[in-house]
């Protein structure tokens, strides 16, 4: 019977470029950014790598549809590179390729990055189903903001929560990532705002208004994996292990049936059930010491809090008030801003979640240090609440 790949894989390297509208590089050079931190961090000959998995969702012009550019950019020669595409998923995706492969035993050290140079689209948001400036563009649904929006709805029609309230604490969700950014040197946004200026904002998707939706940028993050025994004969002595990696996808039952009622996304509950019981953990509220979560818009936010069963249902609304995952609260979310700051150049965003768990459970954060975190959770969302994906990923000390 299966088990699970709970502390079979240890993440021994990672890097993350700096987030953000960067004209002075090219995808390649997003990779190398990347690349150049987690091979330094992993402290390994580049020739040690044995394959490697490459993440892009939206950026076939810059890279085209193989891994061969990715190879290309780090100069990993002759060894099996896969391109891979999971929508918001992509960077999760490419994580778990990798760690599969090591705990398989196919291969001994593997590599995961993800890039995406959005900024090149000519494009302000995420991409629709029409020419862009540059590039070919496409989106599985209609508005971004439309769609989220309508999680916002449904949510606060089942819980009875009032348009005042439900605008305040969402308000509150953008409020705490933009202090948190200001302390995150590789985010595209570090200014701090104020509750004023989010609830005083131009409408986008009522009631989404424009601090209440992620940005777009130009990013790469990549992580080095290998077995926990590899990484201490190579004089690893802190390891981060992967504790579980699970993923769920819409079959698009949500849109067939009438018992879904738009107030919660059922994948994220699907990979957070799973992903909990690989990982051994019983009580997410009190054995989770951090979480970055898919915050594209604030109300995805405030109801993934209930989907990763760490609020009640209906009851995020005030532990999101209550301060309960503020940098100072119980279980600080987007302790580094979030998507909400660093933007979302979609494949990279799931490894840039993983870099900050990483090296918060090393202590390495700056001033952005959470004390003595054990166990992390990130959290990506594709799609829109009634057909995507949803995934899991948990990292922990061994």
């Amino acid at each position: 019977m299966a088990t699970g790949i709970k502390d079979k894989v240890a993440v021994i390297g990672m890097g993350c470029s700096k987030f953000g509208e960067r004209w002075d590089a090219g995808s390649a050079e997003l990779m190398a950014e990347a690349f150049d931190e987690a091979l330094a961090d992993a402290d390994i000959e580049r020739s040690q790598i044995e394959a490697g998995w490459y993440g892009s969702a939206l950026d076939s012009v810059n890279v085209g549809n193989s891994a061969i550019p990715a190879s290309t950019a780090l100069r990993l020669d002759g060894i099996p590179f896969t391109r891979l595409e999971n929508m918001c998923a992509t960077g999760t995706e490419a994580l778990r390729g990798a760690a599969y492969a090591v705990a398989s035993g196919a291969v001994d050290i593997a590599l995961a990055i993800g890039a995406e140079k959005l900024k090149d689209t000519g494009y302000g948001g995420l991409p629709a189903g029409y020419k862009g400036t540059f590039n070919d563009l496409w989106m599985p649904m209609g508005s971004a903001p439309a769609g989220f929006a309508q999680l916002a709805a449904g949510y606060s029609a089942k819980y009875g929560i009032s348009k005042e309230d439900l605008k305040r604490a969402i308000a509150h969700v953008s409020w705490k990532s933009h202090q948190n950014g200001v302390n995150s040197p590789k985010a595209h946004l570090r200014k701090a705002v104020s509750m004023d200026q989010i609830l005083g904002a131009p409408m986008i998707a009522e009631p989404l208004g424009l601090f209440d939706c992620c940005g777009v940028s130009d990013g790469a993050a990549c992580a080095i994996v290998t077995t926990p025994e590899i990484a201490h004969a190579l004089g690893k002595s802190d390891l981060v292990t992967i504790k579980a990696i699970q993923l769920s996808i819409s079959s698009g039952r949500e849109q067939t049936i009438n018992d879904w009622d738009g107030s919660h996304v059922r994948n994220t509950r699907n990979a957070a059930a799973r992903a909990y019981n690989e990982a051994g953990i019983s009580d997410p509220r009190n054995q989770i010491d951090l979480m970055e979560v898919h915050d594209c818009f604030s109300i995805t936010e405030l109801v993934t809090m209930e989907d990763l069963f760490i609020s009640e249902d209906g009851q995020a609304v005030n532990d999101v008030l209550d301060g309960f995952y503020d940098a100072e609260g119980v279980i600080p979310c987007q302790i580094d801003g979030g998507l909400k700051c660093f933007g979302h150049p979609i494949a990279a965003s799931g490894l840039r979640m993983a870099y900050e768990v990483y090296n918060q459970l090393l202590g390495r954060a700056g001033p952005r240090q959470l004390p003595n975190p054990s166990i992390g959770l990130c959290h990506n969302l594709g799609g829109v609440p009634y057909n995507g994906i949803a995934a899991i990923n948990i990292l922990g000390l061994a």
